[in-house]
């Protein structure tokens, strides 16, 4: 059976579903393949959720102009799809006097690029913002933000979904075929695509696609090869929480893959350490495992920024691989490749996003609707609905008031299930229930945040397993922690148990 649509977007991450929810407010058929059981299991979701300024991007290109469009939209698209957002701004740091230079460079880059409010301060004033902070002087860029990468993604694809977008999960892409004005796409698990229009927004696989799609170079020569990057990270515990009030960065060097470790408080609550940048085999591109040594050199590196830190602060590591376009040997970063492939009419490229990717996604949606808009007259949907139902704190964060009134409605809000997050469930069952019918352990844990806290999973995760069993019929092989063969069970222990 072929499935037919107007637009295909490869890639459930970040950018493939702010496109995809652009699109939705068109007349258009538009789906989202992705190959794991849930958006935003790649890159997406295992980042710092930092809303960049714009100031550590070349002016006139890509990465600049999309970094500061993207930064502005945020707090409007938050507001729609009940995100967190907390525009806590940003300290870049010089140490010494070395690094001045480099300081001025980027404060030069980011008033060319339109940053708004940027200020160098001395030492006095970086202490006014974050008491304790080291360093001689400081660019304060107050655009700077932090969000829930997890929450922004998932939000992205629930409204796109709720407007009449179709997502197709465990869908992998093996082969794209084009005859005459259609494209034909077929995933591994036999299914069949047709459409006018692909929009490859893969990620760590975007230089495959390209290659399937007929398209070896960007339309200006250059090379759509993808160097993996993986970067780690520690996560501290939430007793920690307030002791950053803003991000503070060092001077990055002109051929580092990444911006430096550095300490980023979460909309959560939790500190994260990280990210370092190694780079990977191409073989080894969705490769997360963390690294013995690297984690001790983020812990070395927390331990001498906050000093009081305890070994039983570090509650969990986790890493996330970029999608690069410069190779080891040349270090630094290249801009993002985003056009109409010029030898393949209707094959929509988007190669090497990474970071500012997170911030820019929303200005990148815009643009590949531009793109869109040259094949098909777009035509606006008079019941687009941009908001996302529901609130976006937890039901812990809510005043009491509120909380005591969800109680009456729903009992299910005063019964809890993850103790550490206070994570009631109704919530449990809301992530569960997700418009998406994404049900591994991580998906539940992206949209209710369960398993995130000091015990990481050991209270709440036997009663998700038994609500699961009980409520919704799961058998031993449905249950899954985050992607294909990853079951959490074998069988029963005794004989009958579980029916």
């Amino acid at each position: 059976m072929e499935h037919s649509f107007d637009v295909l977007v490869i890639g459930g991450g970040v950018v493939g579903n702010a496109i995809a929810r652009e699109l939705s407010r068109f007349h258009l058929k538009t789906a989202v393949l992705e190959k794991a059981p849930d958006v935003g299991l790649g890159t997406s979701c295992r980042n710092s959720g930092v809303l960049h300024s714009g100031i550590n991007y070349q002016p006139g290109t890509l990465r600049a102009a999309l970094a500061v469009r993207g930064n502005s939209m945020m707090d409007t698209i938050c507001s729609e799809l009940k995100v967190k957002i907390k525009r806590i701004g940003k300290l870049t740091t010089a140490l010494d006097e070395d690094e001045l230079p480099g300081l001025r460079q980027l404060m030069d880059q980011g008033t060319a690029n339109g940053v708004p409010g940027l200020k160098i301060l001395d030492c006095a004033a970086m202490q006014k913002i974050q008491p304790g902070v080291e360093g001689i002087a400081a660019i304060w860029s107050p655009t700077s933000a932090i969000t829930s990468p997890y929450g922004l993604t998932i939000a992205l694809a629930d409204n796109a979904c709720a407007n009449g977008v179709s997502y197709f999960l465990r869908c992998e892409v093996c082969r794209i075929e084009k005859e005459g004005k259609k494209f034909t796409v077929r995933t591994r698990d036999g299914k069949k695509f047709a459409a006018g229009l692909v929009i490859n927004s893969s990620g760590l696989a975007s230089g495959r696609i390209s290659a399937m799609g007929g398209v070896t170079e960007g339309n200006n020569g250059e090379s759509l090869k993808i160097w993996p990057c993986r970067g780690e990270y520690y996560v501290l515990d939430k007793r920690l929480d307030g002791m950053l009030k803003t991000l503070i960065y060092p001077v990055p060097g002109t051929k580092d893959a990444g911006l430096g470790i550095h300490l980023t408080p979460t909309v959560d609550g939790n500190i994260l350490i990280g990210p370092s940048a190694n780079y990977l085999s191409d073989d080894m591109s969705e490769d997360y495992k963390v690294t013995a040594s690297v984690l001790e050199e983020l812990r070395r590196a927390g331990q001498s920024l906050l000093p009081n830190l305890k070994v039983s602060d570090f509650i969990r590591n986790f890493a996330g691989n970029r999608p690069k376009r410069t190779s080891p040997a040349e270090g630094g970063n290249e801009d993002f490749v985003i056009e109409e492939a010029r030898e393949v009419k209707g094959f929509i490229n988007l190669v090497g996003i990474e970071s500012p990717g997170l911030t820019s996604a929303p200005a990148i949606a815009e643009m590949v609707r531009d793109l869109v808009s040259n094949h098909i007259p777009l035509r606006e949907k008079e019941d687009f609905v941009a908001e996302r139902p529901g609130f976006a704190a937890h039901f812990c964060e809510l005043p009491i008031q509120e909380q005591e009134r969800l109680i009456q409605e729903d009992p299910e809000y005063g019964e809890i299930i993850c103790r550490c997050e206070k994570i009631t469930k109704r919530e449990i069952r809301d992530a569960i229930e997700n418009p998406l019918g994404a049900r591994t352990l991580v998906s539940i844990k992206y949209r209710a945040r369960n398993g995130m806290g000091r015990c990481q999973g050991g209270f709440c995760t036997p009663r998700i397993v038994r609500m699961l069993r009980d409520e919704y019929g799961f058998e031993v092989e449905d249950y899954l922690y985050r992607e294909a063969g990853s079951n959490l069970f074998v069988g029963n222990v005794r004989e009958g148990e579980g029916k």
